[in-house]
């Protein structure tokens, strides 16, 4: 079902007989959080402040000696040839020996990047089409970079797991509860298997980061957590506009952190980043939330480029969330995290704690290495030394929570995560061919509410 005609009707559609939540293992709606425990208010509205295990990365300067790895490299572009780079990076006997895309000038440029670097990958491992991700798995690696269009992640994870690979895996995870709940499982069915998952959430990794959420959880260095806000208020986003030789197909996927079936719009391709931020110190996932957004100077594709969403918890707490993509606004990305002795903040990327009368109590003390590269530092490590990581269940219930605030946006309408986890929404095409497949005709930007008593969008 394309999102661009969505009706609630057919959100809701099915949701008894899916009954996903349960089958999935996520469980009862006050039980979803990321360390296996509630924290923070209770239903009765008391504020209750207990430090938790954090489950923090080994961060390591640089990762240990060891076996060889051999990674694959599936989605060639500006992400993936990052990441690709940020995995040499991590530490000695890394390799990548295989590459995937479905544009044959991505996997050029990321192949000539890495010859420049002295890793040449042979000719016969570098494969192009949309099932290249089938023979980078089957090309002898003993990772894969997964770093295509988030609409591809879900089916390309779950062929990773079922193949045994260790993991990384670019941020958001899906685009929609569809895939959300099949990487859930490919989750669970890897954790099984002893594989080692790291997700995109680079936050996580980064030591200003660890240290405020350490100082805030070991030593109650905010107090109760009362309520919380997230912004990634930046400029406009890049875009592809069509060429002549170009089908509709290459020019979306070119063009695909515009459209909203490859890349779930920026709410959950970009803005994931400040929510999972919000999951990591609440420790749990709003019930439900509220959104608002629209189209001002968006160029090319069929998404938004502006949102705020209230999303609320069981307890009664509230996180405020706001992205916007428009050049000439006042812009800020960073989280503030209200307690009821002092305030967590991140404005100016300088992660501190400042007190009721605005004195600095605490200053996070920061690292040399890029956040970028110490999540690879950390998923070699935990390879190496068999140390159990897998973050993809976790980044894709922060996904949801993006993927909850654009619907509710669209729609107009306050959307439950419970209704999310149900709902059996599907974005884009059922193929993917590289032609004209007549989607681009029939998209429509999303327009909340009714007109005249006439119901829009449902």
């Amino acid at each position: 079902m394309s999102e661009n005609n969505f009706s609630r009707r057919k959100f809701l559609a099915g949701a008894a007989a899916i009954g996903a939540a349960g089958a999935m293992g996520v469980g009862t709606l006050s039980s979803c959080t990321s360390g296996g425990g509630t924290a923070g208010a209770g239903a009765s509205g008391s504020y209750d402040w207990k430090p938790r295990d954090l489950n923090l990365p080994p961060l390591l300067q640089t990762a240990p000696e060891g076996k060889e790895i051999k990674a694959g490299v599936i989605g060639c572009g500006g992400r993936g040839s990052g990441a690709a780079m940020n995995f040499l990076d991590a530490g000695p006997g890394l390799t990548i020996t295989a590459l995937g895309d479905v544009f044959q000038d991505r996997l050029d440029s990321l192949k000539g990047k890495l010859k420049d670097r002295g890793n040449e990958v042979a000719d016969e491992k570098c494969f192009i089409g949309f099932d290249a991700f089938e023979k980078v798995l089957d090309s002898g690696v003993d990772m894969v970079i997964l770093a295509t269009p988030p609409k591809f992640r879900p089916e390309q994870f779950e062929a990773a797991v079922k193949a045994r690979k260790h993991i990384f895996m670019e941020k958001p995870v899906a685009v929609d509860p569809t895939g959300i709940r099949r990487v859930i499982a490919a989750a669970k069915m890897a954790e099984s298997l002893g594989l080692k998952i790291a997700t995109g959430t680079q936050r996580r990794h980064e030591h200003s980061y660890i240290n405020l959420i350490k100082e805030v959880n070991d030593n109650n260095g905010i107090g109760e957590l009362i309520s919380g806000a997230v912004y990634w208020n930046g400029g406009q986003l890049w875009y592809r506009t069509s060429q002549p030789s170009w089908s509709e197909m290459e020019w979306m996927i070119r063009d695909w952190v515009n459209w909203c079936w490859l890349s779930g719009d920026h709410i959950v391709e970009q803005h994931v980043h400040n929510l999972d931020v919000a999951h990591w110190f609440f420790d749990k996932l709003p019930q439900k939330a509220l959104g608002f957004g629209s189209r001002q100077r968006r160029v090319t594709g069929d998404q938004y480029d502006n949102f705020t969403v209230d999303f609320v918890y069981d307890d009664g707490r509230h996180l405020i969330s706001t992205c916007r993509q428009i050049n000439g606004c006042t812009n800020g990305v960073y989280e503030i995290f209200q307690g009821t002795k002092a305030i967590a903040t991140t404005v100016g990327h300088k992660p501190q704690i400042i007190d009721a009368a605005g004195n600095q109590v605490f200053l996070a003390e920061g690292s040399e290495t890029s956040p970028y590269v110490q999540e690879h530092i950390d998923l070699v490590t935990c390879i190496r030394k068999d140390i159990p990581v897998n973050e993809a269940e976790r980044t894709a219930l922060s996904t949801m929570m993006a993927i909850m605030g654009r619907v509710s946006a669209y729609t107009g309408k306050e959307v439950t995560f419970e209704e999310m986890m149900n709902s059996d929404m599907k974005l884009g095409p059922d193929t993917y061919i590289m032609g004209n497949i007549g989607y681009v005709k029939n998209a429509t930007v999303p327009v909340p509410g009714a007109e005249a008593g006439k119901p829009r969008n449902g």
